[in-house]
Parts: C-alpha cells; sequence; structure tokens
C-alpha cells in the first residue's frame, strides 16, 4: 500500500526528513513512533500529498504523491492531530459533506454512514451539533469520516492525543476493526509508547531518521536480557556506587528518577545489588525490556509526555 524510497523534506536548512525508506503492507497497522518533532507528522503529509517531497520517491496505493497527487488523495483517508470537524454542523452534516467532497452516491452514503456510525457507537447522536461532543467523541467521528470512502491507506496523526485512557482503548479496538473488516492499510504516527504495541510494526524516528523498524517483539529482542529497575531517593549517588563496584554493568539513569541495570541474568543481579545497597534502594523490580527501554538504548533518550506539543498539553488540561 505505501512505498517510500529515500523521502527527503527540507525546510531552508532545516533538513526535517532525511532519506527514509519503508513499505507497508496491505491491511497491516504500521506505526511511526518518535518525539514531536522527529519528522513523523512530515512525513505523513508527504504521503498525504499535504507537503512536495524534496526528494525521493513515494507511492500510495500504486499511485506516485508527486506525480499523481488527485489519485492518491482519492485513496486515502486522513484524521488530523487538531481537530478538523465543522462544529457548528450535525454529525450527519459533516459526515454528508465529506461524502459529497468524495463524489459517494447519495444512496451509498446513506448505507455507509450507518454502518460507520454503528462501528464508533455514536449511531444516537447522528443529527447532533459537534459542538456538543466531547473530544472522544469528535475523534470517534473524525476516523468514520476518513472511512467513508472507503480508502486504501489511513492516515492517523497521533489519534489518541490528549484522550484519556478509556477513550484511547475504544479507539484503538474500532482500529483493529477497522482493519479486520474494510481491510485497510492504517498509518500512524503516535509519542504513546504503550499505543505503538498495537502496531504489527514499528519504525522509529529520531531527527528525521529511521534508526529502527521491526514488529514490537522483534525491537525488544533486539534489547536483550534484562531490565532492573531500582527506586531511590538519590539516583546520582546509587548510579556512580554501582558503576565503581561493577564496572561491568550497563547502567543508566531512569526517566522518571529511578536507576536501571541492563544485564542479561537478571535474577541473579537483583539480590547482589540489594545487598549491596539496601540503604539506598527502596524498590526493584525486574522486567523484560520495553518500547522505552529500546528507544532509550537507540537514541539516548526517552519519550516522556512533556515532549507533546503545546497543543496537545492544554487538550490533556481540559481532561478531553
Amino acid at each position: 500500500m505505501l512505498q517510500v524510497e529515500g523521502l527527503e523534506k527540507r525546510y531552508g536548512a532545516v533538513h526535517a526528513v532525511k532519506g527514509i525508506s519503508f513499505e507497508v503492507r496491505e491491511a497491516e497497522i504500521f506505526g511511526f513512533l518518535g518525539p514531536n518533532g522527529a519528522g513523523k507528522t512530515t512525513t505523513m503529509k508527504m504521503l498525504a500529498t499535504l507537503v512536495r517531497p524534496t526528494a525521493g520517491k513515494a507511492l500510495v496505493a500504486g499511485y506516485d504523491v508527486s506525480t499523481q497527487p488527485d489519485e492518491v488523495r482519492r485513496s486515502i483517508g486522513i484524521v488530523f492531530q487538531d481537530p478538523s470537524l465543522d462544529d457548528r454542523l450535525t454529525a450527519a452534516q459533516n459526515l454528508r459533506f465529506h461524502a459529497m467532497l468524495y463524489g459517494v452516491p447519495s444512496d451509498v452514503a446513506v448505507a455507509r454512514v450507518k454502518e460507520l456510525m454503528e462501528m464508533v457507537e455514536l449511531q444516537d447522536r447522528l443529527q447532533e451539533r459537534v459542538k456538543t461532543f466531547s473530544g472522544g467523541m469528535r475523534r470517534r467521528l473524525e476516523i468514520a469520516r476518513g472511512l467513508l470512502h472507503r480508502p486504501k491507506v489511513l492516515f492517523l496523526d497521533e489519534p489518541t492525543a490528549g484522550l484519556d485512557t478509556q477513550t484511547r482503548m475504544k479507539i484503538w479496538g474500532y482500529i483493529h476493526e477497522l482493519r479486520e473488516r474494510e481491510g485497510v492499510a492504517v498509518f500512524m504516527s503516535t509519542h504513546y509508547l504503550d499505543e505503538a504495541e498495537n502496531c504489527d510494526r514499528i519504525a522509529i524516528i529520531d531527527h528525521g531518521e529511521i534508526v529502527a523498524l521491526d514488529t514490537p517483539d522483534g525491537l525488544k529482542s533486539q534489547f536483550g536480557g534484562d531490565v532492573i529497575t531500582l527506586m531511590t531517593d538519590d539516583p546520582e549517588t546509587l548510579l556512580a556506587a554501582i558503576r565503581e563496584r561493577w564496572p561491568q554493568l550497563k547502567v543508566r539513569p531512569g526517566s522518571q528518577g529511578q536507576v536501571v541495570v541492563e544485564t542479561a541474568e537478571g535474577a541473579s543481579w537483583v539480590p547482589r545489588l540489594v545487598e549491596a545497597f539496601v540503604h539506598h534502594i527502596q524498590a526493584v523490580t525486574l522486567s523484560r525490556p520495553s518500547l522505552d527501554d529500546v528507544f532509550i538504548k537507540l537514541t539516548g533518550r526517552a519519550i516522556r509526555e512533556e515532549e507533546a506539543s503545546a497543543v496537545d498539553r492544554m487538550r490533556l488540561q481540559r481532561g478531553h
């Protein structure tokens, strides 16, 4: 569904996307994982023909984004990170307007609207104005709108940004359902690590470059070994002490003030660490590597909630 080769985007001296290459298969959920500013949205805009590439080639459903933009646009659906519904119109009016723009026959549109609104559980709100909808309801309506003309590829730009955990889980249920029912390929960007676990494959992007691409389990298997997380009220002292005593251990600061030890033999190292530093350690957890661990190993830093955009933070403060 997507074939990308050497895709680049420059804005003057800023090299936003640096020659990336990947493909997305039919009915696959493909995730772009990275912090804000990594190049996720710029890549999506190029693939959706909203921004022209500086170099490279991209085919969407077999059409070239540079030379066949109209054909590409007919083949895709988009759910933007920021709201794009007309909140003065009803849900039905928003959907009918979209159907008209895409040339969907009225009888087909009526049946399609009914089907999609039932899928996103908004069938009882069809005649209500969008301004009365919560943030989660608006996102569900946007997903329904993006599917109305039966696209081959659905682009989701941070689809659950700013939504509460329960709503995010519900939206992911819809995404998996539409993949099964519609056979649509889903290309989504996110900075939520737990959300990326829902993808069939993930490309980790940082500073405009793809630094890893695999399934979630495949990425974590590259990490190797176990992760020991030590809770402490003095992480700098504990970190220095471990490095001095066991310089062979891989040890680093955690993303939330912990000390993290990476080792192939976690179970045997836990009692040794606790015995040696019993007065510094408040709690210990032993786990397999997470996507957060993988991202830190590849980029040297964590994806943190505070890296969300200003708009995203405003949404979170409103509780939508």
